[in-house]
């Protein structure tokens, strides 16, 4: 059933536009197309731009249910754990010091900064007393995340022109991005699911608690390692390709969650399914509701994701960790 509303998310995603198209054309240029003015738009524009969504849905849904698991946190997010900020400083760097105007050059500053954040707090949870703990993993994450958001307000507010570049990043969108992007994303992307598929199983003992997980016979320190190193290589890449885009993580997770309950083998694989098809819907969304313009997914989600959200824990029994 969910695969089947991902299929039609992204048909609707290739007919719907700021540009009517039939579906005559649409089938053209799906299958036949010649070089015509709607061949150009579906190949061109729409098909890269619902892929992206797709991958980038997909990352992040699965990132925000590691997030959670992982921190025990139920509105843990990229923001949560400093990703999103690591990620902004360093574009927000590449822009102010080295002049970087371009999205190939925004991708790669801005996954550096994603690992940089993520391998910090992980550091400051492991020093810790006690180790890599929930509670250590939030509390560093929310300085890293202060830290990183004082920097890049102190470069942006140095330079208008910096601002400026800026903006157009972190809106948060899938257009205007180069049709080749999403084949840079992938292989981050495959490893990334990889290591989540494999830190299922040791999450899931993780949630009845550390003593027992011990006594399961599950490492601690690999299991939280390897959930971080998925978690920077999904969400660095996601965020870097289309800005910090929030609510899909947090979303995809409580709602997946509702339906296969506490069973993270089962959790991961309903995030990522729900955070592709919240992408491309809200994508479709923004291009139908403001033609002939259109708005960024990054402010269709958060207009959807904060109603819904709250939809969700006033009308659903709250599932635990």
């Amino acid at each position: 059933m969910l695969s089947a509303t991902l299929v039609v998310a992204i048909l609707l995603s290739i007919v719907f536009g700021t540009k009517s198209l039939s579906l005559q054309q649409v089938w053209h240029g799906l299958w036949s197309a010649t070089g015509t003015e709607g061949d150009i738009i579906i190949r061109s524009l729409r098909l890269p731009r619902t892929a992206l969504a797709v991958v980038a849905g997909c990352a992040l849904g699965v990132a925000g249910a590691l997030m959670q698991g992982h921190t025990r946190n139920p509105i843990a997010d990229p923001v949560l754990l400093g990703v999103s900020a690591g990620a902004g400083m360093f574009v927000a760097g590449a822009i102010f010091f080295l002049g970087v105007t371009t999205l190939y050059g925004y991708v790669w500053f801005g996954f550096a900064g994603a690992l940089l954040a993520s391998t910090a707090v992980y550091l400051v949870g492991t020093y810790a007393r006690g180790g890599a703990t929930p509670v250590t993993l939030a509390l560093g994450g929310a300085a890293i995340h202060a830290l990183f958001t004082a920097l890049t307000a102190g470069m942006l507010v140095l330079d208008e022109q910096a601002l400026d570049t800026y903006r157009f990043w972190t809106v948060g969108s899938v257009a205007g991005r180069p049709a080749d992007i999403t084949l840079q994303m992938l292989p981050f992307v495959a490893v990334g699911l990889l290591l989540a598929a494999a830190n299922a199983r040791g999450l899931n003992a993780l949630s009845l608690g550390e003593d027992i997980a011990r006594a399961l016979g599950v490492r601690i320190a690999l299991t939280r390692l390897t959930g971080m190193a998925a978690i920077t290589l999904l969400t660095g890449v996601a965020v870097a390709a289309c800005g910090p885009i929030g609510f899909v993580g947090l979303m995809a997770t409580h709602i997946g969650r509702a339906y296969t309950g506490p069973d993270y083998r089962w959790v991961l694989v309903y995030a990522g399914l729900l955070g592709a098809v919240l992408m491309v819907g809200a994508d479709v969304l923004g291009r139908v509701v403001a033609k002939p313009g259109e708005l960024p997914v990054g402010i269709m989600l958060a207009f959807i994701g904060a109603p819904v959200f709250i939809y969700l824990v006033r009308r659903r029994k709250p599932v635990r960790l």
